[in-house]
């Protein structure tokens, strides 16, 4: 929004689309002003951004559909896998029970390895709502993915325009792990927040931006990364001007990730308790030599790979060469750390190696350098794209739930 300092004070300027009209001497005129600016800034960013919402539901409910189909050959029920099972299943204990107050030494069995704020939100909505917690955590879960669309169309949009944008959301919609966005985990409640929180740090809107990456720190252990993305941009940003808001955004955004950190530390009466519980699942950090012994052994020494870690494999060494190719196309600093330090901790977790495919569904920006190059390649090239992309979604996202024995 430009400054309006020099302009007569005897003829204040009219308000340009979207923008907040300007203040009246009375708080009641004020008030409904803003309001009014508000609700018509929010219309046109809807309106912008609704080719984008329903390519998005396009993607999801074909995917949906090829689920349904070959699930419905092999006699499986959809509803368990999209609402109750592996992630699921541990979110809506915690929704019912609460956490444990014990460490305990058997692995893969604590649930402080989860973080709070999706089993918090199905509590609390399935008191208001018909239906069990299952349904309400699964609706939770694709109202959020929408969320997480809208935003990621928002950040396409304003670095490089509708074109861009709306390839943008149909890539992230298209992942092949792109069916957990409809399950009862939290990987689109996440998104949402990140994306957003990277959308207000690009247009200066400095305390959404903490507030929402701190969300981020309450939902996924990889929270750490958007709230990462905020607080080294503002303090970057110090150096060339202090401002108080700026500075609450930097110590805001990790406040979510540390709260809960902290809380499992009081709660297991260890300063180290979280990472303890992490332990138990196997996740030490181990600076990618796991990740490194999988790749090899998937692609040369396994004569016979599962397909579903090919595509795991695969998508790890795609989101590395896409991640030199945003660093190289010089992207917005928040977006590089953001993907950056998502990429660290994938990568870099001594881990179970199958869900890695999902752990990087966030990193949405790693897919701007291939929605650039589609907006600029021949229309009939970005339809063969589009297409190949839809399908090879629909197949991985039906093989990933009804196929491969284990969580996605």
């Amino acid at each position: 929004m430009s400054s309006t300092a020099s302009r007569p004070t005897s003829s204040p300027p009219r308000n340009a689309p979207g923008e907040f009209p300007a203040t009246t001497n009375t708080s009641t005129g004020t008030s409904t002003r803003a309001r009014t600016g508000t609700l018509c800034a929010f219309r046109t960013q809807l309106r912008r951004a609704a080719p984008a919402l329903l390519a998005y539901g396009a993607v999801r409910l074909v995917s949906l559909l090829f689920l349904t189909l070959w699930a419905h050959h092999q006699h499986h029920g959809v509803w368990p896998v999209l609402a109750t099972q592996w992630d699921a299943d541990w979110y809506l204990g915690i929704a019912q029970h609460g956490y444990t107050h014990h460490l305990g030494t058997r692995y893969d069995a604590n649930n402080l390895a989860f973080f709070p704020l999706y089993p918090l939100l199905v509590k609390a909505t399935a008191v208001l709502t018909p239906g069990t917690r299952a349904t309400t955590g699964l609706a939770i879960s694709i109202v959020a993915s929408f969320l997480a669309a809208w935003g990621v169309f928002a950040v396409g949009h304003h670095l490089h325009g509708q074109r861009v944008a709306l390839l943008l959301t149909f890539l992230w919609a298209a992942l092949p792990v792109g069916l957990v966005q409809w399950m009862g985990y939290t990987e689109s409640l996440f998104t949402a927040f990140a994306a957003w929180s990277l959308y207000a740090v690009l247009t200066g809107r400095w305390l959404w931006a903490g507030t929402l990456a701190s969300l981020s720190g309450l939902t996924r252990p990889t929270g750490i990364a958007a709230a990462a993305a905020v607080t080294v941009t503002a303090l970057l940003s110090l150096r060339h001007r202090f401002s108080p808001r700026v500075l609450a955004a930097a110590a805001l955004a990790p406040a979510g990730w540390f709260a809960y950190v902290g809380w499992v530390g009081v709660r297991l009466g260890r300063w180290d308790g979280y990472f303890a519980v992490q332990r138990l699942w196997h996740n030490d950090w181990d600076g990618g030599a796991e990740t490194l012994r999988r790749v090899r052994e998937v692609l040369a020494d396994d004569s016979r790979p599962e397909l579903f870690l090919v595509m795991v494999t695969l998508t790890l060494i795609v989101s590395v060469v896409l991640y030199a190719l945003g660093a190289w196309d010089r992207q917005p600093l928040p977006l590089l750390v953001f993907t950056g330090v998502l990429l660290l901790i994938v990568l870099g977790s001594g881990g179970v190696y199958f869900p890695r495919a999902r752990f990087l569904l966030p990193g949405f920006p790693l897919l701007l350098p291939l929605a650039l190059h589609l907006s600029r390649a021949s229309p009939r090239f970005r339809a063969l794209a589009v297409t190949a992309a839809l399908l090879s979604s629909a197949y991985w996202s039906a093989y990933m739930a009804l196929v491969w024995p284990s969580a996605p």
